[in-house]
């Protein structure tokens, strides 16, 4: 379980406060399929990297129960200067797996051959989320975190993301952040719609995006 408390988010700058999200609670079970619903800017990607520790709340607390991935996006937490492999390398020895078994997956799962032995800051988005993917679907999590990546590459790359994260993985939880609600209404059981700061929780995915549309 993961349980996050009143948590908020500010930045200041320039003697200004901006408040990003505002006294969030959030309560996400095992099996939890949680989509994140808001405009551009709204703090979707914020509290996906509160969630997974990239970020601390400015108040509040956060209790994780629950093993969580980092945060799927275009960047991921690459050492650019390092080598596709030699990422893997190093997650492989923060999490104590053995590193010719994430080898092996990393380079069925990205395609991405000779590339991967050349540094990360050379790949393209695309490249980059491809590896950003297949480094934490190696690794087994109770919780996956995922803003938006799951809609980049071809259709080959997308469906290997499909059966991976949506069906091998049928009983972790996931909190997805998207802009489709096409995908979320396919692939979520719950819904959170960020709207000026505050996050409300919908057990009825259809009645989320109805309110979601109607900003």
């Amino acid at each position: 379980m993961i349980v996050c408390t009143n948590i908020s988010k500010y930045y200041s700058h320039s003697g200004r406060q901006k408040d990003v999200l505002q006294n969030v609670n959030l309560t996400i079970g095992r099996g939890d399929r949680i989509g994140l619903l808001g405009r551009n800017g709204a703090g979707k990607s914020t509290l996906i990297k509160m969630i997974g520790g990239v970020e601390t709340p400015s108040s509040g607390k956060i209790i994780r129960q629950m093993s969580i991935s980092w945060p799927l996006g275009f960047n991921g937490g690459f050492q650019g200067s390092l080598t596709g492999l030699d990422n893997a390398r190093f997650i492989a020895r923060v999490y104590g797996r053995e590193y010719a078994v994430i080898k092996r997956f990393v380079e069925d799962f990205t395609e991405l051959g000779k590339q991967l032995r050349m540094p990360v800051k050379t790949y393209s988005s695309g490249m980059r989320a491809r590896l950003a993917f297949a480094l934490s679907l190696a690794i087994e999590f109770d919780c996956y975190l995922i803003d938006e990546i799951i809609l980049v590459g071809d259709q080959n790359f997308q469906r290997k993301c499909q059966v991976e994260m949506f069906e091998k993985r049928q009983n972790r939880s996931i909190i997805l952040a998207s802009h489709s609600p096409e995908f979320i209404k396919s692939h979520c059981n719950k819904a959170v719609l960020i709207n000026q700061g505050r996050a409300t929780l919908y057990n009825d995915v259809d009645e989320a995006l109805a309110q979601y549309s109607a900003l």
